[in-house]
């Protein structure tokens, strides 16, 4: 990633003080799965402990300290019975999801060699579970709960923690970066209209606006001719160029990438969003011709970077490529009939990560369809095997939704013009698919990745407080 981040989570685990000196023997007992249990929270994530809480007072604490880290999430283990009021202070002043984790230590009771103690300390399948949840419902918090085994180990519950650690970090990353808005839309697709104020105050994210004039300056005073060399070298591992690749071709192209990426970290930009519609010529005529295969080299490294000047597409690309590793503009191109399948992709800028048939190619076109001037196109493969759709959009209040799907990429004839395109069958069929997804509201453009993914995607809508619309899976 070209911007760093890293999801904060508060992990604090519960029991019942009245438990303790009745039985002196669960206070090491617990002690040591509490460490054991924060061990499975992966080092992706900065880990905020608030101990282990059996106590009002305790609690506060806890809670008091997650504030101040501003957590993403909140993951809370269930060591035995314990009391609401040693959960609802730690959380009650946060507006992130709680995960309770029920996780009993042994698979099964000796039943004739258990006594209170044992049973309470190793055998307690949480019956406080319920209770956690109707009181996080009544105070209007949002929760899920994860139920397993520690011996033996459970890779479900593993799945469970470090999907909402993925999730946890979209948060983050919306929270700690900017978006850059370079020109504005294009015209008249309204549905890409966003407005930004808005969007700072339900999706975190800050927007930074830039004139293009700006934009055309930016390489002037990249004069480290190893750095270039080094970019156009990456540009030509990165890409397929028709008609051969040289440095000598890329250079300037590499030029404008070194300046991109020392504007994406000056400025902590973990997404763009561009168009650009002025006259194609001179300084701008030249930048607007490879901004294609720049911006997919920022993509390549983290950034989301989405033509057409749209916001809500470049979030969702942001997020696939956050909690998937692929993130790439698409929209509906097709349908062939015969095979009931879908046509989806997209122009401009994409995500080298997904190129896994082959290798991405770069062409020059002498004009882009229905844009100003011409230049580079670049097309990218994704491999057959699943694939997961994700848009976002707004509702006649601003209110944002999510609207997902996941498919099946099977091998077959693509369009081959330079744009990138898969064939996609849904469990619904083609036709079902495309009244459904277009039914949803989504903007016509989604972004996609390779794998199934809507599970987190739910996880994803749940920490951001918004609704997921999930059409086919």
């Amino acid at each position: 990633m070209l911007v760093e981040t890293k999801a904060r989570v508060g992990v604090f685990s519960i029991a019942l003080q009245a438990y303790l000196p009745q039985f002196p023997q669960l206070v090491p007992e617990f002690e040591a799965q509490y460490e054991a249990f924060k061990k499975t929270i992966p080092d992706t994530v900065e880990l905020i402990d608030g101990g282990m809480v059996t106590t009002k007072e305790q609690s506060q604490a806890a809670g008091d300290k997650f504030r101040a880290a501003d957590v993403d999430l909140v993951i809370m283990q269930l060591l035995t019975y314990a009391t609401s009021y040693n959960m609802l202070p730690a959380v009650r002043d946060l507006n992130v999801p709680v995960v309770l984790v029920n996780v009993q230590k042994l698979k099964a009771p000796d039943y004739a060699n258990t006594d209170t103690p044992k049973w309470l300390g190793e055998l307690y399948a949480c019956g406080a579970v319920g209770e956690m949840v109707a009181d996080l419902e009544r105070a209007g918090k949002r929760h899920a709960v994860i139920t397993g085994v520690v011996e033996g180990g459970d890779p479900e519950v593993q799945k469970e923690i470090e999907d909402w650690c993925r999730a946890a970090q979209v948060r983050r990353r919306f929270r700690d970066t900017n978006l850059a808005q370079i020109g504005r839309p294009y015209p008249g697709m309204m549905d890409l209209y966003i407005d930004e104020t808005n969007l700072y105050h339900r999706m975190f994210v800050y927007t930074k606006q830039f004139d293009w004039e700006k934009m055309w300056a930016i390489a002037d005073d990249i004069t480290d001719e190893d750095a270039i060399l080094a970019k156009a070298n990456d540009i030509l591992d990165t890409f397929e160029i028709e008609g051969g690749g040289t440095v000598e071709k890329v250079w300037d192209m590499a030029k404008y990438v070194v300046a991109f990426e020392k504007w994406v970290k000056d400025e902590q930009l973990g997404l763009v969003a561009s168009h650009y519609d002025g006259f194609s010529q001179g300084v701008a005529g030249k930048l607007d011709s490879m901004l294609i295969p720049a911006f997919s080299m920022l993509i390549k490294q983290g950034t989301a970077c989405a033509v057409e000047g749209d916001i809500k597409v470049a979030m969702a690309m942001s997020i696939l490529k956050t909690i998937a590793g692929t993130g790439q503009l698409s929209e509906m191109y097709s349908i062939d009939f015969p095979e009931d399948i879908c046509i989806i992709g997209h122009s401009g800028s994409g995500d080298a990560a997904i190129s896994q048939a082959h290798k991405p190619t770069m062409k020059i076109v002498p004009v882009f369809h229905g844009k100003t001037g011409g230049g580079y196109l670049t097309q990218f493969y994704p491999p057959v095997g699943p694939v997961t759709y994700l848009a976002i959009t707004q509702d006649r209040d601003g209110h944002f939704k999510f609207v997902c799907a996941e498919g099946v990429n099977e091998e077959g004839p693509i369009f081959m013009f330079g744009d990138t395109n898969m064939r996609t069958r849904f469990t619904c069929g083609a036709r079902e698919f495309v009244n459904k997804w277009s039914e949803a509201g989504p903007t016509h453009h989604m972004a996609a990745a390779v794998g199934r993914h809507i599970d987190t995607i739910v996880k994803v809508a749940k920490i951001f407080d918004i609704p997921c619309e999930i059409i086919t899976r």
